[in-house]
């Protein structure tokens, strides 16, 4: 297979960052139990992990292929690994902010380098939208598997425990792993490269995105859509824990079956980015979303769930809850796969940090929204609450998709 090596290394790096950026709904049900903390106090972890987001990839996204999109992951992964071995030993909130600040950060070098090289990697406008689908469903397989192994280190006997932190460890290590991977790895940046440019240019390159209403309607239906699944990923764990009443490591993995249902939709959408238009397969995905919460979301309120509750004897609304997941996954991937195939390679830097900046955005809007009504109303209400930005989203995407990138616009 063409690029196989480099496609492997993508590919590791984003499951690596899956587990770290989406242990935060985890990690904030766990700082509630261990230290006493309100809801729409650890809601902030999400705006710790995403302001740093935001904020690296509008400073470097211009610059990154002159750093080297090799030395970026490199740099990222480094950052990520020391603070995984530090977190074992943390005994305050304040490490765990500072934690998801240094994730935010590593992972706004990662997602520009692994947006970036995709155009590198790929030939064509459908296999870029496959390998992107691909890409996004693999990461969802490590949001998944990192739900399951932060379960695993949960004691349900004893909630104030801080035994989880030991997890840590093995982060540490499989950072370390994918850092070592990605070193010995040969990847080809010259397609990234304007030579004719210099820095200044880069920026006044960048910068002219935003004069294309295509890439403005993308950016709202990116905000949009990170917006709602931020709100879903980071408050499923605490809605089954406080809602639903199930134990603390069935909450959590309840947030695995939710990554399981995102990775299912991803790899789906690699299939039908090849078969079928996106903004088809986008109307369809919003549409089966917004139906399913209207008919999934009211039977949260009539169920009735004992301490003895396991995956084998809970009721059907257990399972049905994480599963509209498979539905909302196909979205992102499908329009970034869009905006990046629709400008030229050099310019796929400044795009890849615009996506980071307005999703990080979106991601922290979302989660501290989603908190502060759980916190005040009920969490069904939350979650119904993503209907309004749904709908924006809707529209949002049918304007986009009858717009063309060209010098008049």
């Amino acid at each position: 297979m063409k690029n196989f090596n480099i496609k492997v290394v993508l590919f590791l790096n984003y499951f690596v960052f899956a587990i770290l950026l989406n242990s935060v709904g985890t990690v904030i049900l766990q700082v509630q139990q261990n230290f006493g903390i309100s809801k729409s106090a650890a809601s902030v972890l999400e705006g710790f992990k995403d302001l740093p987001i935001a904020i690296c990839s509008f400073i470097l996204a211009s610059f990154l292929p002159r750093m080297g999109i090799k030395n970026s992951m490199l740099i990222g992964l480094l950052m990520v690994s020391v603070m995984c071995f530090v977190m074992p030993f943390s005994n305050a909130f304040w490490f765990f902010k500072l934690l998801f600040a240094v994730v935010g950060i590593a992972f706004g070098l990662i997602k520009i380098s692994v947006f970036t090289s995709i155009g590198l990697v790929t030939d064509t406008d459908k296999e870029h939208a496959s390998f992107m689908g691909f890409l996004e469903g693999f990461f969802m397989i490590g949001v998944l598997a990192g739900n399951v192994l932060f379960s695993l280190f949960i004691d349900d006997h004893d909630a104030r425990s801080t035994a989880w932190l030991n997890v840590y460890w093995v982060l540490g290590g499989m950072s370390l792993l994918s850092f070592l991977f990605l070193f010995f790895s040969q990847l080809d940046e010259k397609g990234l490269k304007n030579e004719n440019t210099n820095m200044l240019s880069d920026l006044k390159n960048s910068l002219s995105l935003f004069s294309y209403k295509k890439v403005l309607f993308f950016l709202i239906c990116a905000f949009l859509f990170v917006l709602v699944e931020q709100s879903f990923q980071t408050w499923t764990p605490t809605f089954y824990k406080e809602i639903l009443k199930v134990p603390t490591s069935m909450s959590i993995q309840a947030g695995a079956v939710l990554a399981g249902a995102f990775a299912l939709g991803r790899f789906l959408s690699g299939f039908f980015s090849k078969k079928f238009s996106w903004i088809y397969v986008v109307s369809f995905c919003i549409i089966g979303f917004v139906i399913s919460i209207l008919l999934i979301l009211p039977l949260t309120h009539q169920t009735e769930i004992n301490a003895g509750t396991t995956w084998l004897n809970a009721p059907p609304v257990v399972y049905l809850f994480p599963l509209m997941g498979g539905l909302l996954a196909p979205i992102y991937p499908s329009i970034n796969s869009v905006i990046l195939a629709s400008i030229p390679k050099y310019l796929h830097s400044a795009m890849s940090g615009l996506i980071v900046v307005f999703s990080a955005i979106g991601g922290t809007l979302g989660s501290m929204i989603t908190g502060f009504v759980f916190q005040e109303f009920s969490g069904q209400r939350a979650f119904y609450l993503s209907l309004i930005p749904l709908t924006m989203l809707f529209v949002s995407a049918i304007i986009m998709n009858r717009l063309k990138i060209n010098s008049n616009q």
